[in-house]
């Protein structure tokens, strides 16, 4: 059973988020609010496992609520305003759904909460993801990130800079500790504190680099001494 609040200002739209719902066996509605400030109270008091949250509120706006809180939910954004998605998904937004939401398309943003929370539950959330990329913002867009295009990841600060087979590198604001969370653990290795690698990519270990073919030319990369335990493993783990 999934634990649902309703935060929107507009009781129309709020009834139609009720009733959507109601028509999930699923999904039990824990409370409707009009405003973050009702949303707040809410979730001090109740075990919340999904927030269907409007962007656009008087005072605080669905995007501001969700950044003060250090406990989220699974959220999904609900809005009439399609150029809040980039940001909203930068916030891990599950989906976001654009007014006037039709059954079938909030149906599909909740399975991907129940597929989301069953492999969380199950500890594989990380090592199975549910796709084969990601997207990350660039150049003011959202580029798509294939897995299997990845050569490794380098820490630049406040950024990190992915390193790809097909194109050029790409420079994204995010840290590396961050991205490490969200790349599958069993194609992804942080070797370094400025570097992950892929693990399929690693044609070598010299010593105390891990050796990688970067446009066919051979790319050294460091072992730090606090990775050395774990680059290890995965040699041995898969040494004849």
């Amino acid at each position: 059973m999934i634990k649902v609040i309703i935060v929107e200002d507009e009781p129309l739209a709020q009834d139609v988020m009720v009733s959507y719902v109601e028509k999930i066996p699923n999904l039990k509605l824990v409370g409707t609010c009009s405003n973050v400030f009702e949303a707040n109270s809410v979730l001090s008091k109740e075990t919340v496992d999904l927030m269907l949250l409007d962007i656009k509120m008087p005072q605080m706006s669905g995007i501001e609520f969700l950044k003060t809180l250090d406990k989220k939910p699974k959220v999904i954004f609900t809005t009439a305003f399609p150029n809040y998605a980039v940001e909203g998904f930068e916030l891990d937004a599950v989906d976001y759904l654009l007014k006037p939401i039709s059954l079938e398309r909030f149906m599909k943003a909740i399975n991907k909460v129940t597929s989301q929370l069953g492999l969380e539950q199950a500890g594989g959330a990380e090592s199975k993801p549910e796709a084969d990329f990601f997207f990350v913002k660039a150049d003011k867009k959202l580029i798509k990130v294939m897995y299997n295009d990845i050569l490794y990841v380098e820490g630049l600060k406040d950024y990190v800079m992915i390193n790809l087979e097909s194109r050029s590198k790409i420079v994204t604001l995010q840290t590396m500790k961050s991205l490490e969370k969200k790349l599958p653990a069993h194609l992804f290795q942080r070797i370094h504190r400025s570097f992950i690698v892929a693990i399929p990519r690693i044609t070598a270990v010299i010593g105390n680099m891990v050796e990688i073919k970067e446009k066919g030319a051979a790319k050294h990369i460091p072992i730090g001494k606090n990775y050395r335990d774990e680059v290890l493993k995965i040699i041995n783990k898969n040494r004849l």
